[in-house]
């Protein structure tokens, strides 16, 4: 199968440079996967505003009432700099269908940044997201946005590279015209939606008939709104379960005892949280291919990212997302 590539916009200290505030760069193992499977576009915030490597940190404070991003050790307030950047450099991302960013950093974390009242040593008295993650949130929330703290979770890892190469496939369809690739892209995504939403599936059904004979640019609008919907969450365990086991009774006939039942039993670990969808799915995608089951064949369910990108391993931390 062949995948679109998506583009995310990365932060840059994730392995691409030295670009820190400490003049280090920072490994991250999901991201180096993903290296040979999407485009990135690595951006450091600080960096482009004029902050040098190594230089002195930033923090957030709060200032009458508003939050402020300031540079302690010279006082030098880089706030509207920072805002001025984010709008500039995300207007000029047109087709971007994710972005990973640094966690905990004041310019591009997205949740967990600390607050401060004062450039002294203090407490923080809050959290929240950093300038440049906060306009990353406010321009591209839909899409697929996550931190490399979380990312390392296996759950929200799958649920970021489904949706972020199911944008990319969508963003190819939306640029090639025919209805006929709108109608086949449904198709191949029948499964894979029916896990995520029943009720925006048949929404997107209903779009793709296109009984009120709307114009492609509309038809193409109202598919992509109702895709981000579908995708906005990761599908509920039963709801995937239920469509697993719908897919199993297409080969179950044809296992033998044994792996039926070992099957059974894996799909049960991941209703139970202790395996991630992608091992119910690739058993059910091999058993496919085997058996050479036609009407599933194609779908994007047992394989929605490049197979390279299949990592089981757990950080343990954000499982419930």
């Amino acid at each position: 199968m062949g995948y679109t590539r998506p583009s995310i916009v990365v932060s840059k200290c994730l392995g691409f440079a030295h670009c820190r505030f400490n003049g280090l760069t920072i490994h991250s193992d999901a991201v180096a996967a993903m290296v040979p499977h999407v485009d990135f576009v690595p951006v450091c915030p600080e960096m482009e505003i004029g902050l040098g490597v190594p230089r002195d940190p930033v923090r957030i404070l709060r200032r009458g009432g508003g939050e402020r991003l300031v540079q302690p050790e010279t006082g030098r307030d880089v706030t509207d700099e920072m805002r001025k950047f984010a709008d500039r450099f995300l207007t000029g991302q047109a087709h971007v269908e994710g972005v990973i960013l640094k966690n905990r950093s004041p310019s591009c974390g997205i949740t967990d940044v600390k607050i401060y009242t004062k450039t002294e040593k203090a407490p923080a008295v809050g959290r929240t997201a950093g300038f440049f993650g906060r306009a990353v949130l406010e321009r591209f929330g839909e899409l697929a946005v996550e931190d490399e703290g979380r990312i390392t979770n296996f759950r929200i890892r799958e649920h970021f590279l489904t949706k972020a190469f199911t944008l990319a496939a969508f963003r190819q369809v939306a640029a090639a015209g025919p209805m006929r690739e709108l109608v086949a892209f449904q198709t191949r995504n029948k499964l894979l939606l029916m896990s995520y939403s029943q009720v925006e599936l048949r929404a997107l059904g209903r779009i793709v008939a296109n009984q009120e004979h709307r114009p492609w640019e509309e038809v193409v609008q109202a598919y992509r709104d109702h895709l981000i919907r579908a995708l906005a969450r990761p599908p509920r365990r039963t709801s995937a379960v239920n469509v697993a086991q719908h897919a199993f009774g297409y080969v179950s006939r044809d296992l033998s005892p044994a792996e039926r039942d070992y099957f059974l039993d894996v799909l049960e670990k991941y209703r139970l949280g202790r395996q991630p969808l992608s091992v119910p799915v690739g058993l059910l995608g091999a058993w496919v291919t085997r058996f050479g089951v036609e009407y599933l064949a194609d779908q994007t369910f047992f394989a929605p990212y490049p197979e390279e990108l299949v990592e089981i391993t757990d950080s343990g931390k954000g499982r419930d997302f």
